[in-house]
């Protein structure tokens, strides 16, 4: 099946957390939005982890990474005041963004964005 990846599904495979193996076998049919994955370039980059290092680790992976453009900029803006009281950030926004876009499911391991499914009617699903 295809998803839309959130930062925190991939971080599951790195960091080898619950539901990593789970996101890992969904790869080869799934996407990214680049913000999603500067989201986990800086949270690799803030754990000590040198840039060289982090490419090498994500280069190899299979998903597909889909640009965040001008449309997507202003879903994510809508999005904003349906999503302000569960604290989601851009990042999360572009998330839910590409998944409206490209009608695909979100997987995640962030409860804050599982949340937001029955409000925005869209397809959020736990890593674990």
């Amino acid at each position: 099946m295809s998803f839309t990846l959130d930062a925190s599904a991939i971080l599951a495979i790195l960091l080898d957390e619950p539901g990593g193996d789970y996101v890992y076998a969904q790869l080869a049919d799934s996407q990214i939005s680049t913000v999603n994955l500067s989201e986990i370039y800086a949270t690799l980059i803030d754990s000590g982890m040198p840039v060289e290092e982090i490419e090498a680790i994500i280069d190899p992976l299979p998903f597909r990474i889909r640009s965040f453009r001008e449309p997507h900029a202003r879903q994510a803006a809508q999005l904003r005041p349906l999503t302000k009281s569960l604290g989601l950030s851009l990042g999360d926004r572009a998330c839910i963004a590409q998944s409206i876009f490209n009608g695909l499911p979100i997987l995640t391991a962030d409860r804050r964005m599982a949340e937001a499914s029955a409000p925005l009617a869209i397809d959020i699903r736990m890593i674990r």
